[in-house]
């Protein structure tokens, strides 16, 4: 006796192994990212190969103020955004900060520098930080999405 199963068998697992993106420096990223999980089994790198995989809206934007509230309490250590790091006029001041993106706006970039903060690409975390030592991987569901998941599900 075997086990019913509905036409076409089971489900197969839908997970992206690859970016569909044509950017080269994505794709070459990505290269650099599954060499380090498989040299290194370091979790930190595979997350950062995961989430360089996901579609554009999976990767919000992060603004200045939202990213200096998550970095309270860790200066010493590098905020890591899968995405772009946008500049935001309502903060006045900002604080010293070590931040990794994929992209970052010239205004974001330029008041990061100006405050004795680094922007780094992923290249340069790979060289500093190979295992993802003091580093911390910036949240990315942006309240747009949590948003749009609330009235989808619930309304």
């Amino acid at each position: 006796m075997g086990i019913d199963l509905k036409a076409g068998g089971k489900s197969k697992k839908t997970k992206r192994t690859a970016p569909k993106s044509d950017d080269i420096y994505l794709k070459l990223l990505v290269k650099l990212y599954r060499f380090l999980v498989r040299r290194t089994g370091s979790k930190f790198n595979a997350v950062i190969l995961k989430r360089l995989f996901m579609s554009k809206v999976n990767k919000p934007p992060l603004s200045l103020s939202r990213l200096i509230t998550f970095m309270k309490g860790k200066e010493n250590k590098i905020a890591v955004v899968v995405g772009t790091v946008t500049d935001d006029i309502r903060v006045y001041e900002v604080p010293a900060l070590k931040v990794t993106a994929l992209r970052f706006t010239e205004t974001a970039r330029a008041r990061i520098e100006k405050a004795g903060g680094e922007c780094l690409t992923f290249d340069q975390l790979a060289l500093r930080a190979p295992l993802g030592q003091n580093t911390v991987c910036a949240p990315f569901l942006s309240s747009y999405m949590l948003l749009e998941t609330y009235v989808f599900f619930y309304c």
